[in-house]
């Protein structure tokens, strides 16, 4: 069904989709208006009403669905990382055409803190690896309420700190490793970059998607996008109580980077938000902190899309646009000298 809608015209996507929705000086793209129309009249039931298990069950396979046919890449691997304790399941992915030591991707999947798995972001990390031109990491890191913070990020800095010390192992360039992520994945990105801004190699580049990053308050995009087009305000007040459950407080700048005092000497940053998105403010406010800390920093507010349209490259061509200029804009990263 999706599929069929990202095929036909643009003016056929409009008449079936209705009257242009317009809000704050922002139409949303008739492909997109046309899909939520369709998926409205076969909405399941939310993840916040679903026990967490089903919840992950429906995630992943809203992302195969979305993700359509997975794009073929040469080599694609599962490993683990060891982290004390335990180990974190991690997949990597490198394209054919690129050579040892190469450019890599420390890419962490979407979901909240609470759903998400290395199958929910796989057409995610298969779509950067090949048009990006870049080996991907992808991270499974812990996921609350079994694990509430600060497990993820824990993983998510043992993981960049690992493909450091490993790029031997990882065919990878130790100085030509980024850190990316959507949503909760780009706070989680965001968090490495800020906790590991010391080490002797941080990360090179950060990719960051509609990144949640501010738990401890709600801006104006909340109230205007919070209902109806995809992500609710519903379903992140159900992700921040499991991700906060141990009690941590959603001012600690590891749970909110927005927070952070300082983000002087952090890495580079393309920082893509979606304008029906309830996360757009905080994610504009995040690259202009950046911006204004002397971080060399590219914000782009894809005006016309939702949340998550990183994972819908299988259909239309909405998805595939914008991350076709996210590959550009990583490539152009990782180029720079070190």
């Amino acid at each position: 069904m999706l599929d069929v809608v990202g095929a036909l015209p643009t003016g056929a996507q409009r008449i079936l989709g209705g009257k242009p929705k317009e809000i704050d000086g922002q139409t949303l793209h008739p492909e997109i208006q046309l899909a939520l129309r369709l998926l409205s009249a076969v909405e399941g039931t939310s993840f916040e009403h679903l026990p967490v298990e089903e919840g992950r069950a429906q995630i992943d396979a809203e992302s195969r669905l979305f993700g359509g046919t997975p794009i073929d890449i040469e080599t694609v691997r599962d490993l683990e990382i060891p982290a004390g304790d335990h180990a974190i399941s991690a997949r990597l992915y490198r394209p054919a055409g690129v050579s040892a030591p190469a450019p890599l991707l420390v890419y962490f999947h979407g979901g909240g803190f609470v759903l998400g798995s290395l199958e929910s972001g796989d057409s995610v990390c298969r779509f950067l690896a090949r048009h990006g031109e870049v080996s991907v990491l992808s991270v499974d890191y812990r996921l609350a309420p079994e694990f509430p913070f600060p497990a993820g990020i824990d993983d998510a800095v043992a993981a960049f700190r690992y493909c450091v010390e490993h790029a031997a192992e990882l065919g990878a360039d130790p100085k030509s490793i980024a850190v990316g992520g959507d949503s909760a994945g780009g706070n989680l990105a965001a968090v490495v970059a800020q906790s590991t801004t010391e080490d002797d190699v941080k990360p090179a580049f950060q990719l960051l998607f509609f990144p949640w990053v501010d738990l401890s308050s709600k801006r104006p995009s909340h109230k205007m996008f919070g209902t109806d087009f995809f992500l609710t305000d519903a379903q992140l007040d159900w992700y921040a109580a499991h991700y906060l459950s141990g009690g941590t407080s959603a001012l600690d700048p590891r749970v909110s980077p927005l927070l952070t005092p300082d983000l002087a000497g952090l890495p580079p940053a393309y920082v893509a938000v979606a304008g029906f998105d309830p996360l757009r403010d905080e994610g504009e406010a995040y690259a202009n902190r950046l911006r204004e800390a002397g971080v060399p920093v590219a914000l782009r507010r894809h005006s016309g899309l939702i949340h998550a349209f990183v994972n819908t490259t299988g259909v239309g061509h909405t998805g595939q646009d914008a991350m076709f200029e996210a590959c550009g804009a990583l490539r152009v990263g990782l180029s720079g000298p070190r």
